[in-house]
């Protein structure tokens, strides 16, 4: 019995009942079929297709250039490696920007085409209205408070954010618009730890934190960091739960040694 309840997909009650309860909610990032199917089958409740991929997938050096057609065929290749957890889909940078009705074929696009379960936005008071039409839509929307990647240049930078009183107080009143505005779930980036608290405390929906602190309704991270895959930069809330930056490049070590001294392919790899 516990394990068909296990596999049931989950979904925006899901998560919601998960907060009401007091059970932490896991995400995880994944960019391609294989990644999706292990982090599913590992038990993680939401895969975020983020635009971190411009970074971890094409080189960029930030998730501005993504585009909607990366966003869609990377979401595709998820969706298809996925039996239980939520895939959400990050809406790349000025894809919901311009105008609602943009942002509304856009969040649909990831829907129809990418196969994504819901939407993730940056911003607070500002896209509330494009949260409000695109939930009416019948499109659920996760938010993305504190550090926002797609807005790095306005903000100076990677930095800590929601400091001071103001700062504080700001937030938590974006974080309670998005709520209002039909947002399920908010992400919560860079933000200090006591912040993160008042902020899950205070609203209904759960609060997904990264660099958010403990108290965070849940946690998500970039999976290419916390394997240890992503060399540039490690992120002061990155936990690494493996090495494989150092794996692979040991087993490919092997590899090329054992092709190039004739080693490889034995017998047991030729046919006869």
């Amino acid at each position: 019995m516990s394990q068909e309840v296990k596999l049931n997909p989950v979904t925006t009650f899901t998560v919601r009942e998960m907060k009401r309860k007091g059970e932490k909610i896991t995400m995880l990032t994944a960019y391609d079929f294989s990644t999706a199917s292990i982090v599913d089958q590992a038990g993680v409740d939401m895969i975020l297709v983020g635009d971190s991929l411009g970074m971890c997938i094409l080189g960029y050096d930030s998730t501005l250039p993504v585009t909607m057609e990366d966003m869609i065929r990377h979401t595709q290749a998820v969706a298809r490696g996925v039996k239980r957890a939520m895939v959400v889909a990050d809406m790349p940078f000025m894809s919901y920007q311009a105008s609602i009705d943009e942002a509304l074929h856009n969040a649909g696009r990831l829907m129809k085409e990418g196969n994504a379960h819901a939407v993730k936005l940056e911003g607070g008071r500002d896209v509330a209205e494009v949260v409000r039409r695109t939930v009416s839509a019948g499109i659920p929307v996760v938010g993305h408070l504190g550090l926002t990647p797609q807005s790095v240049h306005q903000l100076g930078g990677y930095r800590v954010q929601g400091k001071g009183d103001a700062a504080a107080r700001r937030l938590l009143e974006d974080a309670k618009t998005l709520e209002e505005a039909g947002a399920f779930s908010i992400v919560l980036e860079c933000v200090p730890e006591g912040l993160g608290e008042e902020v899950s405390k205070a609203l209904a929906i759960p609060t997904i934190g990264i660099g958010g602190g403990v108290h965070c309704d849940g946690q998500v991270l970039v999976v290419n960091d916390m394997l240890g895959m992503f060399e540039k930069f490690t992120p002061k809330f990155v936990k690494k739960y493996a090495n494989l930056n150092v794996n692979m490049k040991e087993a490919v070590g092997r590899y090329v040694e054992e092709v190039r001294q004739g080693v490889f392919p034995g017998k047991e790899h030729s046919f006869l």
